[in-house]
């Protein structure tokens, strides 16, 4: 029997995905739970790739228009009810404020007092409260379109919590525009949704489907939800982004109206369209692998570790001093518009130990110099794209001037292997033995296959399978007509169908 290579990472993806992704978050310091259930406190390493992340965002939604603002953490509840479908799809997730102060009791505890007037929701999404705002600022078909995201936190009570992926607080940019056609807001959710394809793919190295939502996935109060739909290692599908086109629907809630260039009043239309920091546990199960996680390099908080490597106490000024030398040659270098980042690690710590604990951190590029690297002038380079022991010699003058090229080789190399994996759990299917088997005996994927567009249709297989239709294509890109795989009823084009997050 052949040995088990050791792993990182206990347990491996294949015995245990779940507790995998859970030992990775803690393992690559990322993120850890707080004494607020269903809450986390995102750890220095996991809130520099958010930042990454966010800046990224920030120059695609500068670049087509957008301006940031902020607007309040606390909506009033009757704002919340003006849209019926929008209460409806929140109520039962929403944090409440009932009183604004505490008081000490006779028992010597602090209770609340001062019942307000109104309760306050904690903002689960801003659709409502940015509407109100908007209502005051739109007065003419001059003052439009308005172009404004936010960076914000949001609540939403979740029962079931994961580190990224569904925490009751977490951390988004939500988008919220207004614009005097309907075509105009039509171009704008369209916009958006591939500008989220851009960064998932260029950024992330994470191919996504585009396509939109049915009716019964689709957001709360919006006349169409298009998504972003990614498939991690484990077969299931993770809703990455939207973009929701609200139509008039909430521009009537709110009274968002204006005078038109004819001179009559008109109903302004709007939409919504946000990602959060879900997308960090995507990029996990997207890259992860069983030694930890694997940092794309456009995103990675630093792109090169120097580890120096000292066993005699004397040599250990004039290794830190050529290691420093080192970082400084390598910070001359840029990649994807910044300097590649380098950390020293000088830490009195055990080299190994040091070396693996980068490993789990999904740190692109590690290099170790010890004193015969020193008296060589070269460094021993490892790539985490490769495996562990998979490392090379190269003078530090080669290593710093090809650095870049190798970040970008690494970057498009993540984006290369998910394709082929995604490829690989693909499939079209016509028949429902087929598709049964795929989910139950196969292990699942993207499933292409027909839907006569009943909700009836759509409520079975997610009942006796747990799928759901994930989304659906644009322009039926896959393959034309054809019959439901369950009704046998007529279908315009294959959907997308996967057990999802």
């Amino acid at each position: 029997m052949a040995k088990q290579q050791k792993t990182a990472i206990t347990p491996t993806r294949e015995e245990n995905y779940p507790e995998w992704y859970q030992q990775v978050v803690r393992a690559a310091e990322l993120a850890e739970n707080s004494d607020v259930r269903g809450c986390m406190v995102i750890k220095p390493w996991g809130y520099a790739l958010w930042e990454n992340m966010r800046t990224g965002l920030d120059g695609f939604f500068k670049a087509t228009g957008h301006s940031n603002a902020y607007f309040p953490l606390f909506i009033p509840l009757s704002y919340l009810e003006k849209e019926a479908e929008h209460v409806d799809g929140f109520a039962k997730e929403c944090a409440v404020v009932t009183h604004h102060r505490l008081e000490q009791g006779p028992d010597g505890k602090l209770h609340p007092a001062g019942e307000l007037e109104e309760p306050l929701i904690v903002r689960p999404t801003s659709e409502t409260i940015i509407g109100a705002t908007y209502a005051k600022w739109v007065q003419s078909y001059r003052d439009l379109p308005i172009l404004i995201n936010q960076w914000a936190n949001v609540v939403r009570w979740e029962m079931r919590t994961r580190l990224f992926l569904r925490t009751a607080e977490f951390l988004w940019q939500e988008g919220h525009t207004v614009h005097e056609t309907e075509a105009e807001a039509w171009e704008e959710t369209r916009k958006m949704l591939e500008v989220y394809k851009q960064f998932a793919e260029e950024y992330m190295a994470m191919p996504v489907l585009t396509g939109e939502k049915t009716a019964g996935e689709r957001f709360p109060g919006a006349v169409s939800t298009l998504c972003i739909e990614a498939l991690m290692q484990d077969r299931k599908a993770l809703q990455a982004g939207t973009s929701h086109f609200l139509g008039q629907n909430f521009a009537k809630a709110s009274g968002i109206t204006f005078q038109s260039r004819e001179g009559c009043e008109e109903v302004a239309w709007t939409t919504s369209w946000g990602v959060s920091t879900r997308l960090i546990g995507g990029m996990i199960m997207t890259h992860g692998d069983d030694d930890g996680m694997v940092m794309p390099p456009r995103l990675s908080p630093s792109h090169v570790v120097i580890l120096p490597i000292i066993r005699n106490e004397a040599d250990r000024d004039s290794i830190l001093e050529y290691c420093n030398e080192t970082a400084a040659m390598i910070r001359e270098q840029s990649y994807a518009g910044r300097p590649v980042e380098v950390v020293v690690d000088a830490r009195d710590i055990n080299a190994g130990e040091k070396g693996w604990g980068w490993v789990k951190k999904g740190i692109p590029v590690r290099i170790e110099i010890g004193p015969r690297d020193m008296e060589s002038g070269s460094v021993f380079v490892a790539r985490r794209d490769k495996g562990p022991k998979e490392k090379y010699g190269q003078s530090r003058e080669e290593f710093a001037s090809t650095i870049s090229a190798v970040l970008e080789e690494m970057q498009q190399g993540l984006f290369e292997r998910a394709c082929a994996f995604r490829a690989e759990n693909t499939r079209e299917i016509d028949n429902w033995d087929d598709f049964v088997k795929f989910f139950k005996e196969e292990g699942g994927g993207f499933a292409l296959a027909h839907w006569d567009g009943t909700e009836e249709t759509e409520n079975k297989i997610n009942d006796e399978l747990s799928v759901t239709i994930r989304c659906i294509p644009f322009d039926c890109e896959y393959g034309g007509a054809g019959e439901c795989i369950v009704s046998g009823k007529p279908s315009k084009g294959r959907v997308v169908f996967a057990k999802s997050y």
